[in-house]
Order: C-alpha cells, then structure tokens, then sequence
C-alpha cells in the first residue's frame, strides 16, 4: 500500500518534470516570447515537492506525528498553487507588490502553522487545512480565468478553467470523505480507498492544468511567430518599395542634375565669350570706319587672346575637377590673385555703385590650383554683387581680407547685403538649391568642392554688421 502510493506520486512528478524539460527547451529557443516566471516557477516547486512527499511516504511510520520533510513538501506544494494563482492574476493586469507581499507573507505563516500541527495535530486537520486552502485558491482561480476568457478567446484558458473547476471537486470531495470518517486515521492503510482515489485525481487533474498552461503559452508564442513575420513580410515589402522610389529619385536627380551643372557652365563661359563677342563686334566697326590702329589692333587682340584663355581655362578647370586625378597646385601669393579677380569684375562693381574694402595681409602663400581659387572668388564676389545690387541698402559694401591663420591662410567675402535667411542656410551648397543668394555660375555647392579638394573648407555666417560673410580656409602646405 506504501509503495503504490508513493509510485504514484513518483509518476506524477516525473510526468510534470518531462512537462517542465519540453516546455524549458522549446521557449529556449524562441525570441519572439518568454515564458511567465510564475507558472513555470510553480511547476518547477510543485515537481520538487511531489518528489519529497513521494519519499516521505516510504518511510513513515505513524501519519499522526509524519517526519518534518511532510512540513516541507507541503509548504513546497502551497507556494506552487500561490504562483499559479499569481499567473492566473497576471493575465488580466500586472500583480501588484501589495499582492506579492501579501501571499509572502502567507508562505511565512504556513510553515511554521503546518509545521504546528504535524508535531501537535491529527492527519484530518492537516488535510483539511489543504483542502479548504485549495478550495479558496481553486474558487479564485476560476473567477480570474472566467473575467480573462471574457477579454480572450483561448482554448488552452478554457481547459485550464475546467481542470481548475475539476481540481475544486476532488477537492471539496475530499473534505466530504473526511467529515464522513468517524474514526482516527493513524496508519497508512487506514487512509480510505475513496479518500486515495481523489487525492491521485487531484494530482492527476493538477498535471494537466500544468499541460494547459504550456500549451496556453505554445498558443501565444505560435501567435506572436505569426505576427512578427506578417511585420517582417511588410517591412520587406516597404523596403523593396523604398529602393524602387531611391531608384527613381535618383534618375530624377541625375537628370536635373545634369541640367543645373549645364546651365552653370554656360554662365560661366557666357562671361569670356561675352567680352570676345564685344571685342569682335568693335573690331568689325574699326575694321569698317578703316580707323583701326596699330595700338587698337593690338589691344583687341590681346582681349580677344585673355578673353579665349579664360574660357579655356574654365573647361579644363572643370574637367579636373570632376576627375579623380590629383589637384594640379603651384605656390600662389592669394593677395595677389584676389587682386586679379577684383581687376574682372571691377566695372561689373563700380557700375551698381559698390564701394570695395580690402584688408590683405602680405606674405599669404598657399599651394593651390589658380584657376580653380578664382573661380570660388568670382563666384562669391558675383553672388555679393548680385545680392548687394538686389538690395536697398546703402552704402553697398564688399568687403575682402586675405589672412594667415593657425595652419593656413583664411579669406573672407563680406558684403552689407540683406544676409540669407535661416531656411536657404540649412541647403546653401547644395546643387540643387533654388535660392537666388545661392549662387551664380557653377554654384557654391561646386566652391565648396573646389575648396574641399585643396584640403580646405568653405563656411557661411552672418556678418556682424549684417549682410553675408563666406570664409575659406586653405592650407600653407597643400602637397
């Protein structure tokens, strides 16, 4: 009789452990999900107690005074549903710490309530006191599943409420065979048949309120596997959608690219080519007056000469720039080139009444590309002029100082204008800027360029008076 007891007992914990060791290795190996800390910390200390009460009836001798692993086991099995009834508690919102503390504070009452009555009591009260802690737990858990199965559908909830409610009968049924029983049990063969039967059905149904909590979680975690790759399949689908717009975007940009760097090298030509034309056109009116002279002669064709070498110079500044060969540079007195870029755009100036300040510092030697600095300068001295003409400030003024600095040599391009509003700052060089203050000829995005590939840089600021202010910076030694 001892014996098939305690087998019985050994199965049950051992079909639980199998339960726990599938369960343990299958969440393991998902991401999407991890398993509630509460149930599966009740079925590890539900296991644990099974085996030790499974081994105490092997050895006992008189159920009126057990050895002290019963206190054990059972105080094992009580923390075991008080985690099952908190998982139950915290399908339908976070278990508070008032809650926990309050059931932990329960733990600390029962053992040494337990431990009591197995020195002092009888087999009928401890039993008793099982069952009606089971019946509380069982009836609490019953209404919490019904209020969740209310919020969601879930087959393995609703075996889990009927095991529950099946756990409550055997249990309530054994508190009948015990008030039924006129005599003291103290010996393990004078424990009813009856009695047997529904405690192993108890632990029977206890087991497969365990496999219905597994499964509810299987059940959840299969749901969330779906949905995370229903989202996977949909970022997928945005992603592809993306590359396809970027493909096209950047079609689109290619071509009005292309368009806006046309346009720009047409008006930087248009400069030279402008002034070869005049020179011709003056050249056939002397040629028909018959008043052309020698020094005339000579003086148109040196224009015409200077007028064809800066265009010239313009493509092959260009062609350099957008290949991927080296800057070619020469040491370059910058004083002396701002000087021969103010000599171009002199009459341009003096004609929309701009009054010209420098400030250049001698001895500001740089290794540069000449051509290429002098078309960033064009390009900022014709943006000022073109902002200072579009204005009504008065006096109109552009400022240039040429200066060393830490490391190299620093130029500034001031004017008085009206300045550039802080929306056209945050997109001044790109190529694509439609701002009218962003640039002339092949744009500031392209200064920048030119700048970037001596080693240095180009930055915009307000001036302090107002107005504009563009700084290079280049460095004394450029290899």
């Amino acid at each position: 009789m001892k014996l098939l007891i305690a087998l019985y007992f050994f199965i049950l914990a051992t079909i639980q452990l199998g339960l726990l060791l599938g369960i343990y290795h299958y969440h393991r190996s998902q991401s999407e999900l991890r398993p509630n800390r509460y149930w599966m910390g009740s079925l590890m200390i539900n296991i644990t107690g099974l085996f030790i009460f499974a081994s105490g009836i092997l050895v006992i001798q008189d159920l009126q005074k057990p050895e002290f692993n019963f206190t054990i086991a059972n105080s094992l099995l009580y923390i075991a549903a008080v985690f099952q009834l908190l998982f139950c508690q915290s399908l339908i919102g976070p278990v508070s710490k008032r809650m926990q503390y309050g059931f932990a504070l329960s733990v600390i009452i029962f053992v040494p309530t337990f431990e009591y009555f197995r020195l002092y009591g009888s087999y009928e009260i401890r039993t008793i006191l099982m069952c009606a802690i089971a019946v509380i737990f069982f009836s609490w858990q019953i209404a919490i599943l019904r209020q969740k199965r209310g919020l969601e559908l879930s087959r393995q909830l609703m075996y889990l409420q009927y095991a529950t409610a099946a756990e409550l009968l055997f249990a309530l049924g054994r508190l009948g065979v015990l008030a039924s029983t006129g005599f003291t049990i103290s010996r393990l063969e004078q424990i009813p048949q009856l009695l047997i039967l529904l405690t192993i059905g108890q632990l029977v149904i206890n087991t497969l309120s365990y496999i219905a909590l597994g499964g509810y979680w299987t059940e959840k975690v299969v749901l969330a596997n779906a949905k995370s790759q229903t989202e996977n399949d949909e970022i997928k689908a945005l992603l592809a959608e993306r590359e396809s717009l970027i493909s096209q975007l950047l079609k689109a940009n290619k071509t009005v690219a292309t368009g806006a760097l046309s346009a720009s090298i047409a008006h930087e030509l248009n400069q030279p080519l402008g002034a070869t034309s005049l020179n011709i056109q003056f050249l056939q009116k002397k040629l028909a007056e018959g008043s052309l002279s020698f020094e005339h002669n000579q003086e148109i064709l040196s224009a015409l000469l200077s007028d064809n070498q800066r265009a010239s110079n313009i493509i092959r500044s260009l062609r350099s720039i957008f290949s991927d060969g080296k800057v070619g540079t020469e040491q370059t007195e910058l004083g002396e080139l701002i000087e021969s870029v103010l000599k171009i755009t002199k009459p341009e100036i003096a004609s929309k009444n701009i009054q010209i300040v420098l400030r250049l510092a001698p001895g500001t030697w740089a290794n540069v590309n000449r051509v290429e600095i002098q078309q960033v300068l064009l390009n900022l001295i014709n943006n000022a002029t073109q902002a200072l003409a579009d204005s009504g400030v008065k006096p109109r003024t552009l400022q240039i100082e040429c200066s060393r600095v830490a490391g190299g040599v620093q130029i500034l391009v001031i004017d008085s204008g009206p300045g550039i509003s802080s929306d056209a700052q945050s997109h001044l060089f790109e190529l694509l800027s439609s701002n009218k203050c962003s640039g002339m000829g092949l744009g500031l995005w392209l200064c920048q360029h030119i700048v970037s590939r001596h080693g240095g840089h180009l930055r915009f600021q307000d001036a302090p008076s107002g107005g504009a202010q563009f700084t290079i910076f280049l460095p004394s030694i450029q290899g």
